[in-house]
């Protein structure tokens, strides 16, 4: 699941990037307003996180301008203890969660997978499809009541189409998912990840629309 940090604190930047990666998140980490409103605007981020106090462009003008330009990214804020104003108005100009500093980064990644989930029309905490069942907090993936083990860039590829099942997603929507800013895209890692989860879950649960990409589909397609 790849998201945006916006946060100019350097300490709290870099201890949040390394924290939310340990919890399976890919992190692009901006330092300021201009530059975070930027990556909202080009990138397909399943959520951000937004500090509200951010050099050359404020986070609530950020939050505001991206919101009047259409981008529905969820965004969680980050505040003050003691900043129930910005708070309220950060809610009102179209956040979808906050956190109060300290951060806690169990709290963090929790909240994030909370708003993704939301985003998809995912009520449940794990995600099911034919036979399979994900669950993104623990990265887990069960096939038939059985453990499967998948590799990280694997269990981010079937959580990709498990959160948008029923659509078709292209190999460039799918590269998005899996790979952060500086991470070397092979030309045909998807169609190899894609293999693989066939080959450990079945032929079925992923199908190729030709000239398009892939699609999951809940149920199992039914035979002509």
């Amino acid at each position: 699941m790849r998201i945006l940090l916006a946060e100019d604190d350097s300490l709290l930047g870099d201890g949040l990037q390394a924290g939310l990666r340990q919890q399976g998140f890919l992190v692009d980490w901006v330092r300021d307003g201009e530059a975070a409103e930027r990556e909202l605007r080009a990138q397909p981020y399943a959520a951000a996180v937004l500090d509200l106090g951010l050099p050359l462009k404020d986070g609530l003008d950020v939050l505001a301008d991206i919101r009047k330009a259409g981008v529905a990214i969820p965004v969680l804020v980050l505040t003050a203890r003691d900043a129930v104003p910005d708070r309220v108005r950060g809610l009102d100009l179209g956040a979808d969660d906050y956190v109060i500093k300290p951060v806690d980064l169990q709290e963090l990644a929790a909240r994030l997978r909370a708003l993704v989930r939301r985003a998809h029309g995912q009520p449940q905490e794990s995600l099911s499809a034919q036979e399979v069942l994900l669950d993104p907090a623990a990265r887990s993936v069960h096939h038939k009541g059985a453990l499967v083990v998948l590799s990280g860039r694997e269990f981010d590829l079937l959580h990709a189409l498990m959160l948008n099942a029923g659509r078709v997603l292209s190999r460039e929507q799918l590269e998005q998912h899996l790979y952060s800013w500086g991470q070397e895209v092979e030309s045909n890692a998807v169609e190899v990840h894609i293999h693989h989860l066939r080959r450990k879950l079945g032929n079925a649960l992923i199908q190729t629309v030709r000239g398009v990409g892939y699609i999951l589909s809940r149920d199992k397609p039914v035979a002509p």
